[in-house]
């Protein structure tokens, strides 16, 4: 791994792991619920997004604390602590994951290539067209470009994203005291569904575990990297509420119906008749770097999950593991080449279907997330008398927890079909 001196300090390296978890955490799914939740019900659970962004704030400061007391990764912490049965859980877990995950993203890139530039006459070809060459793009450039250029390549999607969509729901002109009213909680007439989708979508689900990967890029280590930590995320997940509060204003202002990355379109078109040709290229260029970002995020972090299982599983000591560039391996590079092809096929299907399982699989993982951060930052003996968490720490978690845990049930529910 790079350490400090081997890389210039500077501003993307002091707040560069926080904005990206943010921004690989937002994608299509995360704009769509929010715009037709301000569609359906209006302003009214603008309050959701500041929510869901403090919630997953705790949960990647809980990932960090534990990183910073114990120099390990929460990945290794579950297995040396709490067993590894986990570990293998996990992995099956990160596969279906994985297929699920990727082929929305590369559906949604699909769909905002498409937007922007139609390769055919034909929509749903030049979806498949755009979604390849957005995987393949995400491919060579994770693979080529080590993480400094992939720090610089985030930078540039999260500004046109957060630029384009926060100048749109400016322009669309929702008026203050509506917006302040939404930020008050409340539960509007049939919007307790889209604003538990709200709460729960925004910021990512299994994604946040790359945070730990990205602040050993940075080299943090002690209480002085925790501070880092804390400042980064603050700033990443203000802008996760942010986008999450631009989104629901934007869907506010029109009707809209459908579901999945192809309501964008839908919107982009209606913002069109609202703001003129322009509004709807800027809000088309605000989806697009969103759902790329997020795909590059993902094609970058995942793949470290996966360096880290089989580090794990050769039995390498502590010191060994931390010394490990886990992009050089071929564990890293073979997931991160299979990821950008098996994620294809979901191209040429419907992703209804695919949409709701990922959604499901997402909402499972945090209830797990929250509990073991719960146990193990708690206790001193692994993380130290200075590292234990506090009590708003504990009392976020333990909400977050019961949240997820409804959250899950329900959208099992839905899977179900009942």
């Amino acid at each position: 791994m790079r350490r400090d001196s081997d890389r210039k300090r500077g501003l993307l390296s002091t707040v560069g792991p926080g904005i990206l978890v943010a921004a690989t955490g937002v994608g299509a799914g995360d704009m769509m619920t929010a715009s037709l939740g301000g569609s359906v019900v209006g302003l009214g659970i603008l309050w959701g997004a500041l929510v869901g962004a403090v919630l997953k704030w705790f949960l990647n400061e809980g990932i960090a604390r534990w990183q910073m007391a114990t120099g390990s990764t929460l990945l290794e912490g579950w297995v040396r602590r709490l067993g590894s049965w986990i570990q293998w859980v996990f992995a099956v877990y990160l596969l279906g994951w994985t297929f699920f995950t990727g082929g929305a993203l590369v559906t949604a890139c699909g769909v905002a290539g498409t937007g922007l530039l139609p390769l055919c006459a034909d929509p749903e070809r030049s979806k498949i067209i755009w979604g390849v060459i957005h995987s393949a793009a995400g491919l060579a450039l994770v693979r080529l470009g080590g993480f400094k250029l992939f720090e610089r390549l985030m930078s540039a999607c999260i500004g046109v994203m957060f630029v384009a969509v926060v100048v749109t729901a400016v322009l669309v002109q929702p008026g203050l005291g509506a917006v302040a009213s939404g930020l008050v909680p409340s539960i509007p007439s049939g919007g307790l569904g889209w604003l538990l989708g709200l709460l729960g979508g925004v910021g990512g689900t299994v994604t946040l575990l790359s945070y730990g990967y990205w602040i050993r890029e940075e080299g943090r280590a002690g209480e002085e990297g925790l501070g880092a930590c804390r400042l980064d995320l603050t700033l990443g997940y203000v802008m996760t509420a942010l986008f999450g509060v631009a989104m629901v204003v934007i869907g506010s202002t029109v009707r809209i119906s459908g579901s999945g990355v192809r309501v964008a379109p839908i919107l982009a078109d209606q913002l069109g008749q609202l703001l003129g040709p322009a509004g709807r290229y800027v809000f088309l260029l605000g989806f697009w770097g969103a759902v790329f970002s997020s795909l590059l995020g993902v094609w970058q972090s995942v793949p470290y999950l996966v360096a880290d299982f089989l580090s794990l599983r050769r039995g390498l000591d502590a010191e060994r593991r931390r010394a490990l560039d886990y992009a050089s391996t071929p564990a890293y590079r073979a997931y991160l080449t299979g990821m950008s092809v098996i994620s294809l096929p979901v191209l040429f299907v419907s992703v209804k279907r695919a949409q709701l399982v990922y959604g499901v699989l997402g909402s499972l993982f945090m209830p797990l997330l929250a509990f073991t951060l719960l146990v193990m930052n708690n206790r001193g003996a692994w993380v130290g008398a200075r590292f234990r968490s506090g009590w708003t720490a504990n009392v976020a978690l333990s909400l977050t927890l019961l949240f997820f845990c409804f959250v899950g049930v329900i959208k099992a529910w839905d899977a179900l079909g009942f």
